[in-house]
C-alpha cells in the first residue's frame, strides 16, 4: 500500500492540473461562443446530445452537479435563444421536460466547428495518439468518481 505522504501530492497535483485545464480550455472556448453564450450553455446542449433530451431540468442539475437555480437561469437564455423548448413532464405534472431545438442540435456542431483551429494547434503539440492514450485513464476516473459522488 502506497505511503499517504507520496500518494496525496501526486494525486492533488493531477486534479490540480486538470482543473487548471478545465478552466484555461473554458475560456478558450467562451471566446469563439457567439456573444452572450457561456460554457454552461454548451455543456446543457452537449449533454442533451449525448444522453438525449427530454430530461428534467433537476436530473440535468444533478449530472452537471450545478444547483437547480443556475441551471434554470441557463435553461431561460437557451430557450430564449430558441436552442431548447420546455415541454411538459408526461410522468410528472410539476416538472418540465427538456427539448433540443433543431437549433440547438446545430449551435452545438457550430460550437464544435469554432474550436477546430484551437483542436489543430494542440494537435501540432499533442499528436492525437498522445492524447488517445490519455483518454482511458481520464474515462475510468470520471467512471469513478461519478459512481461516488453520491455517497
Amino acid at each position: 500500500m502506497p505511503k499517504p505522504e507520496q500518494t496525496i501530492p501526486t494525486i492533488f497535483r493531477f486534479f490540480n492540473e486538470v482543473g487548471i485545464i478545465n478552466q484555461l480550455s473554458s475560456r478558450l472556448f467562451e471566446t469563439r461562443l457567439p456573444d452572450g453564450f457561456l460554457v454552461s450553455h454548451f455543456t446543457v446542449l452537449n449533454h442533451l446530445t449525448r444522453l438525449g433530451d427530454g430530461r428534467t431540468p433537476m436530473d440535468i442539475a444533478t449530472a452537471l452537479q450545478v444547483p437547480k437555480t443556475s441551471l434554470t437561469h441557463t435553461l431561460s437564455g437557451l430557450s430564449k435563444a430558441g436552442l431548447i423548448t420546455l415541454e411538459p413532464n408526461p410522468k410528472d405534472a410539476r416538472s418540465k421536460c427538456v427539448m433540443l431545438t433543431d437549433a440547438g442540435r446545430q449551435f452545438r456542431e457550430d460550437a464544435i466547428a469554432a474550436l477546430g483551429p484551437d483542436m489543430m494547434d494542440v494537435a501540432e503539440h499533442f499528436p492525437p495518439d498522445r492524447i488517445a492514450e490519455a483518454l482511458p485513464l481520464l474515462e475510468e476516473i470520471r467512471a469513478f468518481l461519478d459512481k461516488r459522488r453520491d455517497r
